[in-house]
């Protein structure tokens, strides 16, 4: 991969604590993103975990949907699958009259791997919001919501370039 030579400066009229906070609540969410896959003790990988999540979001859909959900080629998703239909968290099969579309769903058991971390990472993030004064909580609460919405819709989906969590 190569770098980029595209120069990147603060802008001036930004407080200058406001981005090295955002970065730091950045490094906070990733942490509970990253740390609820814990409590699956390794029953999956991370990339397998994108596939699980991004499986209960669509419900049952083709490989190649699900591909350019995860920005991944067709053959990769098709591998990532086999190794999660192997384990029993995914099933494959192909649609009615067209056998050579191949689709992709979640068991039973994969939709509790997920619905684990969820409910997980709503547990931390409770208990780290508990932690401030009801009136800091609205606030941030507040905040968030206008980031997000100053950020626009689909930001936050996936993309190549993004950490798959």
């Amino acid at each position: 991969m190569g770098r980029s030579s595209k120069t990147y400066r603060l802008l001036p009229e930004l407080e200058p604590d406001t981005v090295g906070v955002l970065q730091a609540a950045t490094r906070v969410l990733a942490g509970v993103a990253l740390r609820s896959l814990d409590v699956l003790d390794g029953a999956v990988t991370l990339p397998q975990f994108r596939m699980l999540a991004v499986l209960s979001g669509l419900g049952r859909a083709r490989c190649v949907r699900v591909a350019r959900a995860l920005g991944l080629e067709a053959s990769t998703v098709t591998r990532l699958a086999g190794r999660l239909v192997a384990a029993g968290h995914v099933t494959s099969g192909s649609e009615p009259g067209h056998r050579g579309v191949v689709t992709l769903g979640l068991t039973a058991s994969g939709q509790h791997l997920v619905s684990q971390v969820a409910a997980w990472r709503q547990q931390e993030l409770g208990r780290i919001i508990q932690q401030l004064p009801p009136a800091g909580r609205m606030q941030v609460t507040t905040a968030l919501r206008q980031l997000v919405e100053a950020a626009g819709e689909g930001y936050g989906t996936i993309s190549r370039s993004l950490v798959p969590v």
